[in-house]
């Protein structure tokens, strides 16, 4: 197709998109581990949720596993994934003396903590969050079985009964919906008035910069594409609410080479953002590839600046080495 012929394309480009810190801090923790003690590094759990990235690190040595039991007694690190485990899994790993590196995002870090204190204060705890989700798991495991009651929706929220209103508390995943966590928390304190919240939000700023982005263009495109993986929480949220803010097509993908230009039609603008686990090159491959089809002209629309960055684990710092 001749330059020329190629239809007009706006592309509207959600800044903040892609990589958080928790994220960035989480792969680099195993690229560093590998250049510092070799492969293979183990990972429990996907580091991240985006195929490329855990791929990227396949190839450099990282090995993948689902529980410790299938890693050998070789003395090579475990690194624990980004969005947390149960505390099961750190006192499996002091038992076996395996060395294990701690990538858990220090914002999910924070839930926990959270929770512990509200468990020592005799407070009853309620979990906003999706079932199944590792870092549900990982913040429900972090106390007894029963001491946390899981919500995922307004209904679960209406038909919730607490042993006692009084001592009650909720946290909440830090990838939800914004918009859909405030509609369960609405009913939650207009329910319970004494409910303890937290102290600083629980949904962490990059879910919440990243759906103001994607709000602020959704209505004004014909389609919008989130690069992200399905089982990624934050990218699926991102989906949704463009969808919620009325853009006529939202739709999720991997890698361009997924996308469907019959369902997305004619087009005149679109957008394109990322999850938080989905690299910028990602991005640059979707922005090609609409460009070989479209006159592409590319729009960034910034709605937050991030300056967010967390300390490695002490074993990988520069100084430790020295």
């Amino acid at each position: 197709m001749a330059e020329t012929s190629k239809p007009p394309l706006e592309i509207l480009l959600s800044a903040p998109r892609g990589f958080c810190a928790g994220v960035d801090r989480a792969i680099q923790i195993v690229e560093l581990a590998l250049e510092k003690f070799g492969a293979p590094v183990y990972v429990r759990h996907e580091i991240v949720h985006n195929r490329y990235v855990v791929d990227s690190l396949r190839r450099k040595g990282a090995v993948f596993v689902e529980e410790l039991d299938e890693i050998p007694d070789d003395g090579q690190p475990v690194v624990f994934s980004a969005h947390g485990v149960p505390k099961s899994v750190p006192e499996a790993a002091r038992s076996r003396q395996m060395f294990f590196l701690d990538a858990t995002c220090p914002l999910v870090s924070k839930v926990h903590k959270e929770a512990q204190i509200h468990f020592k204060r005799a407070r009853e705890i309620v979990l906003i969050g999706h079932a199944g989700h590792p870092e549900v798991i990982g913040t429900m495991g972090q106390l007894p079985p029963g001491a946390v009651s899981l919500i995922e929706t307004v209904a679960d929220a209406e038909a919730f009964q607490p042993r006692d209103p009084e001592q009650l508390a909720y946290i909440t995943q830090t990838t939800l919906s914004v918009d859909d966590t405030a509609a369960i928390v609405k009913v939650l304190t207009a329910r319970f008035p004494a409910i303890t919240a937290p102290h600083k939000e629980d949904i962490c700023y990059a879910t919440t910069n990243r759906q103001e982005a994607v709000k602020r263009i959704a209505a004004s495109v014909d389609a919008m594409i989130v690069v992200g993986a399905p089982n990624s929480s934050n990218s699926q949220r991102l989906r949704e609410v463009a969808e919620r803010e009325g853009c006529p097509v939202s739709v999720l993908i991997q890698r361009a080479a997924e996308i469907d230009w019959t369902v997305l039609g004619t087009l005149r603008r679109v957008g394109v953002t990322a999850g938080a686990s989905a690299p910028e090159v990602l991005v640059e491959e979707v922005i090609d590839a609409f460009a070989a089809r479209y006159a592409v002209i590319v729009e960034v629309v910034q709605t937050a600046e991030e300056t967010i960055a967390f300390n490695l684990p002490r074993e990988l710092r520069p100084a430790a080495a020295a």
